[in-house]
């Protein structure tokens, strides 16, 4: 195969996991599940086996992360570029993309499952717990003492699936709907809190910046994102201008430019793989746009970077 269809082929190619295990091992991490839907993984200081950077990403499980000492942790989603953490939370549904830079002195709780691991309990799962919303990922950033307050929860769910000898890890399973069920107390008290100040020119926004962050890859036109919004462009632009005295078709920018930072920062892809990966037309493009929102070339950035 030539290096231009090799080069061809990657357009569109943001990994999307079907099974927990295949996941662990693009990480790569030294565990792995006997349960194909449900794993629990603490994240440890200095945990060697787990790579630092992780790419844009999607997966077909459900997703919960308490983490505390985070130091220079990066997660990107919503549009949103997260750093300078002490604690968070994090729930994430099925298919929403996804990526992150892990600093090694992070520790805490990482749960993946899928519903099937509660065989006894199968209701409306997004209605039932709305903070596992399929159009984004709900972050929270906690203080430490929050996160303590969180932990002994965790904590009793990961002894239970530690401990077991049941691949289905039933007692565990029961436990983590439990804590589901705790955890949401605490979101539905702060979403109550939080909508009170918001307009519907905000709400709009708030679509807006979770769709970009979604569909960046694909979708790079405000009109794109109207008609998935259902509004014209012309309403659109408005309400982001107004919500957050800034052009929509930069959110979108911006959340591309983040991303091509990232992978030229944290992997070691050549700037052809990272313009393909990113839907670019061709490098030349790709080296247009860099330079045009930055001012240096991806590989005088990528120079730079190495140097800090």
């Amino acid at each position: 195969m030539t290096r231009k269809k090799q080069m061809t082929e990657l357009k569109f190619s943001i990994p999307y996991y079907k099974d927990i295990n295949d996941f662990l091992k693009s990480i790569p991490s030294a565990y792995l599940t006997k349960n194909p839907d449900f794993f629990c993984l603490r994240l440890k200081e200095n945990e060697g086996s787990i790579s630092n950077y992780k790419p844009p990403f999607r997966k077909d499980f459900y997703f919960i992360a308490l983490v505390s000492n985070a130091g220079k942790t990066k997660i990107t989603y919503d549009n949103t570029n997260v750093t300078k953490l002490n604690a968070f939370l994090v729930f994430q549904s099925p298919g929403l993309l996804y990526s992150f830079y892990r600093d090694n002195s992070a520790n805490g709780y990482l749960i993946y499952f899928k519903r099937e691991c509660f065989s006894f309990f199968k209701p409306d799962f997004e209605k039932e717990f709305p903070f596992f919303n399929i159009l984004h990922t709900n972050f929270f950033k906690l203080n430490e003492p929050k996160f303590q307050e969180f932990a002994p929860y965790f904590e009793e769910v990961f002894t239970a699936y530690e401990k077991s000898n049941d691949n289905h890890q039933t007692v565990a399973a029961i436990k983590l709907l439990a804590l589901l069920y705790q955890l949401k107390e605490f979101t539905t008290a702060f979403r109550q809190w939080e909508e009170g100040f918001t307009t519907p020119q905000q709400i709009l926004f708030q679509k807006f910046t979770q769709l970009v962050n979604n569909f960046y890859i694909e979708k790079r036109t405000i009109e794109d994102y109207a008609a998935l919004l259902n509004v014209t462009p012309n309403h659109l632009s408005k309400s982001v201008k107004s919500a957050s005295n800034k052009n929509a078709l930069g959110f979108i920018m911006v959340r591309l430019l983040s991303e091509a930072k990232s992978l030229i920062q944290f992997t070691d892809f050549d700037i052809a793989e990272i313009a393909y990966q990113l839907n670019f037309s061709d490098p030349a493009n790709f080296g247009k746009f860099f330079k045009k929102h930055t001012g240096q070339t991806p590989l005088e950035f990528r120079k730079l970077s190495a140097k800090k």
